[in-house]
């Protein structure tokens, strides 16, 4: 079988959520698949480290798709011309894109449908165009894959998709992310924050994730508590950041945030390793990643207690109502003043983790690709 492949967020350097599971599911799923093969369709130069095996074959389909009209010419002129070209059996999107165009059998991983929720977090235009297209993608899908039972239900509520035409693929965790030595993490400190212990926080820079009410949260500690613990910030920059710059320029303690900026991901795992907790206490998750980092990194969570993450968080969290600032202040003086506290989530995290895999992530998936094949 041939299997064409959405893979314009493999971006060497560039990986987001969605980039990392396209990587992750691929890589394994091509591997252990040799009898398929796989032509993955890039929309700007790739690198090579993206080919992951000998059954795969890599096109570059311009034009790069940085604008909302340029992903509908991509979607509903070029990738049907290439589906037909190599006589494609399957167009699977991790992204959730799919073209109306083709009679190709079509699987979308739709992550989460935030912009049916937030539309205002977004540019008009990719609003618009999200919350028009995404509901005729899921109709035009042979089948759906998910991220989580939450964001099926969603789907199911929003969309009126059957719920039998819909898989559930928990996203999984870089095996990257372990605990560091007491020796890296004091290092870590001393590069970022003079030595002092820190929150972290990361992902893009995006309304939804609630940065503003983190820093203000944070603020609230600090001025509850005597302490020298920082708030440092990774990720970069998306949509509409001004009210964040606004947000920090008005805070007492905005000396103590450090932003650092997207990082590699082997600095983001030191960075990630000597962090006191992980807070993460955005309005709207599909999954979560970042929890299950910070789980596998050895350290706690504090995080939402909306959508998807109690889903993932499970016993294993520090829940906070993102819309109240109050809540997300106590839990981080609860954290740093509660080292008890901190060992059991630690080890109700490891328990947790358990759950997630790529490799299972990858199975999962595959079973969707199969279904799609044999139907």
């Amino acid at each position: 079988m041939i299997i064409a492949v959405n893979t314009r967020l493999l971006q060497k350097g560039k990986l987001e959520g969605i980039g990392w599971f396209t990587r992750e599911t691929l890589s394994r799923i091509t591997r252990n698949h040799p009898e398929h093969q796989f032509l993955f369709l890039f929309d700007r130069p790739y690198d090579e480290e993206f080919v992951f095996s000998d059954n795969v074959t890599p096109l570059v389909i311009a034009p790069p798709t940085r604008h909302p009209l340029l992903w509908y010419l991509w979607f509903e002129i070029m990738v049907p011309r290439v589906l037909r070209k190599y006589k494609a059996d399957l167009f699977l999107s991790p992204d959730g894109y799919l073209s109306l165009s083709t009679k190709v059998k079509q699987l979308a991983v739709i992550h989460d449908i935030n912009f049916a929720h937030r539309p205002k977090d977004l540019p008009w235009l990719t609003a618009h165009y999200y919350n028009h297209f995404f509901p005729k993608f899921a109709k035009k899908a042979k089948r759906l894959a998910t991220v989580s039972y939450y964001s099926k239900e969603d789907l199911i509520r929003t969309y009126k998709i059957h719920p039998d035409d819909i898989d559930v693929v928990y996203n999984g965790v870089n095996t990257l992310y372990t605990p560091t030595t007491s020796e890296e993490q004091e290092a870590t400190r001393q590069k970022y924050t003079d030595g002092k212990q820190y929150f972290l926080y990361i992902g893009s820079l995006h309304p939804r994730k609630n940065i503003c009410g983190l820093l203000r949260a944070y603020d609230a500690f600090r001025t509850s508590m005597e302490t020298d613990i920082k708030l440092v910030i990774t990720g970069g920059e998306m949509f509409k950041t001004e009210e964040i710059s606004k947000t920090y320029e008005g805070m007492r303690f905005k000396e103590d945030v450090v932003f650092t900026g997207r990082l590699p991901i082997e600095e983001l795992h030191q960075v990630l390793g000597a962090a006191l907790a992980l807070t993460f206490v955005p309005y709207f998750e599909g999954f979560g990643i970042p929890v299950i980092e910070g789980m596998s990194a050895g350290i706690p969570v504090i995080c939402s207690n909306t959508t998807s993450l109690p889903e993932v968080g499970g016993n294993a969290v520090l829940y906070a109502d993102p819309f109240v600032v109050s809540q997300i202040k106590d839990a981080m003086v609860q954290i740093a003043s509660d080292e008890t506290l901190r060992e059991e989530l630690i080890q109700k995290g490891k328990k947790q983790l358990q759950q997630f895999s790529w490799d299972k992530t990858a199975d999962h998936l595959w079973g969707s690709i199969q279904i799609c094949l044999n139907t």
